[in-house]
């Protein structure tokens, strides 16, 4: 497994830290567009770096945060049984913990 999940669904792990996953309640298609949009914004990011062009720069990255909002990887947590957010945050430091080191432990 590259990048484990949570039991819950709600976040993958990279490096030990949490990554909120996409809302699983979207629908397939809405999911594929939003997806396609912020792959086309972290184009114009990489653009505006490159072409050393601040104001495309600022504008790509509102359009990356836009599509990580609607995606539910960013914002206001997609669920609603009123468990907090522990987004980019480390595992070691959240609820996690055990699961986590669980699956670090030698088979």
């Amino acid at each position: 497994m590259l990048y484990p999940v949570t039991p819950d669904g709600r976040y993958f792990v990279v490096r030990g830290r949490l990554w909120r996953c996409t809302n699983p309640q979207l629908d397939e298609p809405r999911r594929q567009g939003l997806v396609s949009e912020l792959m086309q914004a972290r184009s114009a990011v990489r653009r505006a770096l490159r072409d050393a062009d601040p104001a495309a720069l600022a504008s790509a990255r509102q359009r990356v945060d836009a599509a990580k909002v609607a995606l539910g990887e960013r914002g206001p947590p997609w669920w609603s049984d009123g468990a907090p957010d522990h987004n980019r945050r480390l595992v070691r430091n959240t609820p996690y913990r055990d699961w986590f080191e669980a699956l670090q432990a030698p088979a």
